[in-house]
């Protein structure tokens, strides 16, 4: 299976860039192990038009021209489920288990997802009511891909 991000905006050079590639990095030898081929991360130019609909409207069309055609889909959105480190890992693993090909993580950029977008997707995933950066969410779930590799693979870093 290939884990593959979709990511509205460009990662500048910094601190969270730093952390994204850190816990890729990591992640990649534990998840061959388990049957992750890939992690990769796919960036979407944000929409500059004027209005916060035609903006989403644009992004979802550009989204959706980059997920492979056999894609499990699970957008990231503020009023999406919460989830423990465990559940979450458990549910890479069932996607593994289950044959699934490519497992797609979509962020959407300062306007949220279109509707189109979250009606896709398999479910959709929250980590916090509160609205964070697109960068800083891009590098908490590159540390929950890790944990989950970390968690599935018996490695330690995983604490409960």
């Amino acid at each position: 299976m290939r884990v593959v991000i979709i990511a509205l905006g460009k990662m500048k050079d910094g601190p969270e860039r730093e952390l994204v590639d850190r816990y890729l990095k990591r992640a990649k030898p534990l998840g061959r192990s388990l049957g992750i081929k890939d992690f990769e991360i796919i960036e979407i130019a944000e929409s500059s038009a004027r209005s916060s609909t035609t903006r989403k409207l644009e992004e979802a069309k550009k989204i959706l021209s980059a997920i492979p055609g056999d894609a499990h889909l699970i957008a990231l959105d503020e009023n999406g489920t919460y989830q423990t480190s465990k559940k979450f890992a458990f549910s890479i693993a069932s996607n593994i288990d289950q044959g699934t090909k490519c497992l797609v993580f979509i962020i959407g950029g300062p306007d949220g997802l279109d509707k189109q977008i979250r009606q896709r997707s398999k479910s959709t995933l929250s980590f916090s009511p509160l609205t964070w950066p697109h960068q800083i969410v891009r590098a908490l779930l590159c540390e929950q891909l890790y944990r989950a590799t970390t968690i599935l693979s018996g490695h330690p870093y995983h604490r409960t």
